[in-house]
């Protein structure tokens, strides 16, 4: 299913959030057509409990800049995942060993990927790319 502007534009907003405060490996799907509760799925890494806190506060901060709340947060930085729900897209923050663990990216890995341009270049010189935009 295609994403609608508004949509791309609040998840690029999120991943340059994270992005901002060092979050890891930022990706995203498109997971409408099997996920039928939200759009986007957005994953984030983080280093330590205070990385991922800092990636939470920096992804909430610019979303609200623009008018944009949460209508859910499950988790804390000491439960190494943190999901924000804004509706159309999730924002899933969880430290880095966890996230192999659980392996999001491997179960949504079939959902087109959404390009996140303002975060593909630093990710696509470290052998990240992103893959191609909707």
């Amino acid at each position: 299913m295609k994403l609608s502007e508004r949509t791309l534009d609040l998840v690029r907003t999120a991943a340059r959030a994270a992005d901002k405060v060092k979050g890891g490996k930022i990706v995203a799907f498109n997971v409408s057509v099997r996920c039928p509760l939200t759009d986007v799925f957005v994953i984030v890494s983080g280093n330590s409990d205070r990385q991922v806190g800092a990636i939470i506060d920096e992804v909430g901060r610019q979303l609200a800049e623009v008018g944009v709340h949460a209508v859910m947060r499950e988790g804390d930085q000491a439960s190494h995942w943190v999901l924000l729900d804004y509706g159309e897209f999730v924002v899933h923050v969880l430290h880095t060993e966890d996230r192999e663990f659980y392996g999001l990216d491997r179960l949504w890995k079939d959902c087109p990927r959404v390009a996140l341009p303002q975060v593909e270049p630093q990710l696509a010189g470290a052998g990240q790319g992103l893959g191609a935009q909707l």
